[in-house]
């Protein structure tokens, strides 16, 4: 699989990921070894990014994948893990000693002294022009608990202040068919900053797999039940955004864009990877199967100029007044 450089970490990551907030919680139960053969899929078939969170599941991802690591010492894997999630949403909580606490708890879930990069795990918007939590991020790579740091982004403009400080490698951010407004100005000043770029939430919460109906049913757990419309986070974190039965009639009409052989859900991922300044994409995986049809997009060949113009109207036509405005 293409590897490309994550940024200013300077090391080389692949460009399909694994999220596994799936493998946490919040989308249903995953078995323990449901989900390290989910891991070991993604392995195979040459991710070597994984991303995770303190979060998810109280840490039984980290715990996961830490074990994995342990069990499979020759994976070459980078793990993203993130931080701020666990207290209440105020700038104020952000400080050295909490930063100090979050990754201690992390280094111990993942087993090992050094985390590869933590991201901020979606802030307050105020904590982006925070002179003094960036100086704890570097005392926090200075104390070799972390080699690097990063943000994961809820809106563009927090993107750009992030981008704009000079320790920041890499950005999180929502861009998929039905979010195109980081093309507008975050990738480009990502890639003349040096900056890497991972998508996120690439499929919509799975809405551009083109699988659901309006008959589907999401379990009580799972967030696409209980935060349709933000009630428990940022509203943009599931579905996009995009109210569910308008995105169903979109994502059929994107359904159709699909090129021979590739499915809806390859065909936005490749969509991703071919976009200028992106670094790698992460979507989840609650199987195998879906891992490597996951991993799969990436030996797609390039979408054509036609398809990308269609995703284009697509989204100015049936999304872009849902979303564009927001975030």
């Amino acid at each position: 699989m293409e590897q490309r450089v994550l940024g200013r970490t300077g090391r080389k990551v692949s460009v399909v990921g694994l999220g596994t907030w799936q493998l946490g919680a919040d989308w249903g139960q995953v078995r323990e070894e449901d989900a390290l053969a989910v891991l070991d899929a993604a392995v195979e078939t040459g991710v070597t990014f994984f991303d995770t969170a303190d979060v998810y599941g109280d840490g039984r991802s980290e715990q996961l994948i830490g074990r994995y690591l342990r069990e499979r010492p020759d994976a070459e894997v980078l793990v993203a893990t993130k931080m701020g999630r666990r207290v209440e949403q105020r700038p104020e909580n952000y400080t050295l000693d909490n930063f100090r606490a979050w990754t201690d708890r992390s280094r111990a879930n993942l087993g090992t002294e050094t985390l590869d990069l933590v991201q901020l795990h979606c802030p307050p918007t105020p904590v982006y022009s925070s002179d003094a939590v960036f100086d704890a991020l570097d005392t926090l790579v200075a104390e070799q608990r972390i080699a690097a740091y990063a943000v994961s982004v809820e809106t563009c403009a927090e993107a750009l202040a992030a981008i704009a400080r000079p320790g920041t490698a890499s950005v999180q951010i929502i861009l998929n068919p039905f979010r195109l407004k980081p093309l507008e100005e975050v990738l480009p000043a990502a890639a003349e900053a040096g900056v890497g770029i991972i998508a996120r939430v690439p499929l919509a919460s799975g809405l551009l797999s083109g699988r659901y109906t309006r008959e589907t049913v999401f379990g009580p757990d799972d967030h696409r039940t209980y935060n349709r419309h933000g009630e428990a986070f940022d509203q943009g974190e599931t579905f996009s955004g995009v109210e569910f039965e308008s995105g169903l009639e979109a994502a059929a009409e994107f359904a159709e864009l699909a090129p021979e052989g590739a499915t809806p859900a390859q065909t936005a991922l490749r969509w991703l990877i071919q976009q200028p300044g992106v670094t790698s994409v992460i979507p989840g995986a609650r199987s195998p199967e879906q891992a490597r049809a996951n991993a799969s997009a990436a030996q797609l060949p390039p979408l054509t100029a036609p398809v990308l113009e269609a995703v284009r109207d697509l989204y100015d036509r049936r999304i872009r007044a849902q979303v564009h405005h927001r975030w």
